[in-house]
C-alpha cells in the first residue's frame, strides 16, 4: 500500500472547502469532526483515517474514493474496474475492522487479484489450487472420489 501523503490531502482537502465555499467550521461540524482536528488536517499534521476521509467526501461532495486516491489509500492507476473499487470502499469504509486489519486485508484481496490476472494471461494454475501447489488427481476442484481420503484408503 502507497503511505499516506498527509501535505497533499490537506491542500486538496482545502480547495474542495474553498470551492464548495464552506468555512473550515462549516466543514468540520458536516463532517461531525472537531474544527483543530480538521485544520491539522490541510495543514498536514494528521492523517485522517478512511472513515473521516468518507465523513469529509460527504459533506463535500465528491467521491470517497476521489479522497483515499488523495491520501494515497488507492491508486488511481491500479485499474480495478468498478468490482475492486466496490470492495477497497467496503473494507476502508467497514466500521467494525481496524486501520490495520483493513491494510491487510486490502494486501490480501490486490495479490489474490494479481496472481489471477496472471493466470488469466495464461499462467496454468488450476481453479481451487495455489501456487505452487501440486495438480491434484481428477482436475483441480477434486473431482473424482468425493469421500475423505481416509475413507479411500479403508477397504470395504
Amino acid at each position: 500500500m502507497g503511505s499516506i501523503h498527509v501535505g497533499n490531502l490537506g491542500e486538496f482537502l482545502r480547495e474542495q472547502r474553498r470551492s464548495a465555499r464552506l468555512s473550515l467550521r462549516q466543514l468540520a461540524d458536516a463532517a461531525g469532526v472537531s474544527n483543530p482536528y480538521l485544520s491539522q488536517i490541510e495543514r498536514g499534521l494528521r492523517k485522517p483515517s478512511a472513515e473521516i476521509l468518507q465523513q469529509l467526501a460527504k459533506a463535500l461532495r465528491i467521491s470517497a474514493e476521489t479522497l483515499y486516491v488523495q491520501a494515497g489509500i488507492l491508486d488511481e492507476r491500479r485499474g480495478d474496474g468498478a468490482d475492486g473499487m466496490a470492495v477497497h470502499t467496503a473494507i476502508l469504509t467497514d466500521p467494525a475492522i481496524s486501520e490495520r486489519q483493513k491494510q491487510v486485508l486490502l494486501q490480501i484481496y490486490d495479490s489474490f487479484r494479481k496472481e489471477n490476472a496472471r493466470e488469466d494471461a495464461g499462467g496454468g494454475v488450476e481453479e481451487g489450487q495455489m501456487e505452487g501447489d501440486a495438480p491434484r488427481p481428477g482436475g483441480g476442484r477434486g473431482e473424482g472420489d468425493a469421500r475423505p481420503a481416509s475413507d479411500r484408503r479403508r477397504k470395504p
